[in-house]
């Protein structure tokens, strides 16, 4: 962060291409706008982008507004609320000077641009920021190129144009980019793909993710990419098996029918509470089974052949997806990581995911609800990560 010399030229440098400042406290948009341009940095500075709160735009006078702690933890959530992807790098802090307090928020710029909010690429040009034009968006997604990482935005060598069904992509683009984006677009369908992450040019190939989302048979590329459930009529897994069956597929596809199945797994029934009354209850709870489910599909890790296994035994379920915790994740529950930014950004723009970071804790709030102890993660593996949830107790 910087230091208060720092900070003091950069409200008093009115061109700054890497500065923004406002006096609004409760302005979203423009703050979610802000964020998103300064982390697409279309100028290629490799440095920080700044927002100011507090300061007048024109004059870089400080204002003298009062800095809540909840208007900081607001700033913050911007992060992990969904509506910017891929996620945003941030921090921010509160800043104190004789003229009055200040809070700043600094954004890192994107390994993964273009980044967008809510469907839309943001970029500053001088002191001015805009929606990002074809040419912007084809320089950034040519920088994204020189810095893709992770596995799922690296090529599926072999996977190219003739195995993309159109449809899936066309669909995904309906979600993941405003539709006044998409009419005003000249550029053609693996143009597009690339803008979104998700089509190598340089070697004619979806991406990993790509091949996942939009390819024929992406089992032939990602041969662990499926759900295999099992229903035993015990406790263990020498025990008769009830059910069973593979979730295949596409992405999108093979969430949809795995969300419809476990809407059909656990049925409530009815528990007297006395002679005239009876409650409705469930073994489990269907969101937070859902929730879980859906986590496993977005941190697992698809470089491995073996499924994500969901097990439903007699007395609990559990839920098992290659690939141990993740980076800053070590430090689960109280810290998130992504293994695969780009299937989580797809799982939010299909509305899958409703907001990132909060899942654990929701899950925990649902189970406790519907009476059933908190879900056990073991998280000691460096080949697999495991939850363990027991049947509620009627």
């Amino acid at each position: 962060m910087l230091t208060d010399k720092e900070i003091k030229a950069l409200l008093t440098d009115i061109e700054a291409d890497n500065v923004e400042r406002t006096v609004s406290t409760n302005d979203t948009d423009k703050f979610c706008k802000a964020i998103c341009a300064f982390a697409n940095d279309l100028p290629n500075h490799s440095k920080p982008g700044y927002l100011l709160i507090g300061a007048e735009d024109e004059t870089g006078k400080i204002a003298g507004i009062d800095i809540t702690d909840q208007l900081l933890k607001n700033l913050a959530s911007h992060r992990d609320s969904g509506q910017i992807v891929p996620l945003p790098s941030l921090t921010v802090q509160k800043r104190s000077f004789s003229e009055g307090d200040i809070a700043v928020v600094e954004v890192q710029p994107s390994d993964m641009p273009p980044v967008r909010y809510q469907g839309r690429g943001w970029v500053r040009v001088g002191p001015r920021r805009g929606i990002a034009n074809e040419q912007d968006e084809r320089r950034l997604t040519e920088r994204r190129i020189h810095k893709a990482r992770t596995f799922d935005m690296q090529p599926c060598l072999g996977c190219g144009q003739d195995q993309i069904v159109h449809s899936l992509f066309h669909d995904y683009r309906t979600a993941a980019v405003d539709p006044e984006i998409i009419e005003e677009n000249n550029r053609d369908t693996f143009q597009q793909m690339a803008a979104l992450g998700l089509w190598d040019e340089q070697n004619q190939c979806v991406t990993n993710g790509g091949a996942l989302l939009f390819s024929e048979a992406p089992q032939d590329w990602l041969p662990g990419s499926y759900i295999q459930y099992v229903r035993y009529d015990g406790t263990d897994l020498e025990s008769d098996i009830l059910d069973e069956r593979r979730f295949t597929g596409d992405l999108p596809t093979n969430l949809r029918t795995l969300d419809a199945f476990v809407q059909t797994l656990f049925p409530s029934r009815p528990v007297p509470l006395s002679a005239l009354q009876e409650q409705q209850v469930t073994p489990y709870p269907q969101w937070a089974i859902r929730e879980l489910l859906m986590n496993a599909v977005m941190h697992r890790d698809y470089q491995s052949n073996a499924p994500i296994r969901f097990y439903q035994f007699s007395d609990r379920i559990e839920i098992q997806n290659p690939g141990g915790l993740y980076g800053a994740a070590v430090d689960f529950p109280r810290q998130n990581d992504y293994r695969n930014p780009k299937i989580a950004e797809a799982m939010k723009n299909l509305a899958y995911v409703n907001q990132f970071g909060r899942g654990i804790a929701t899950v925990q709030a649902a189970l406790h609800t519907n009476g059933n102890q908190p879900a056990e993660f073991d998280i000691g593996q460096a080949t697999f990560f495991l939850v363990k949830v027991l049947e509620a107790n009627p």
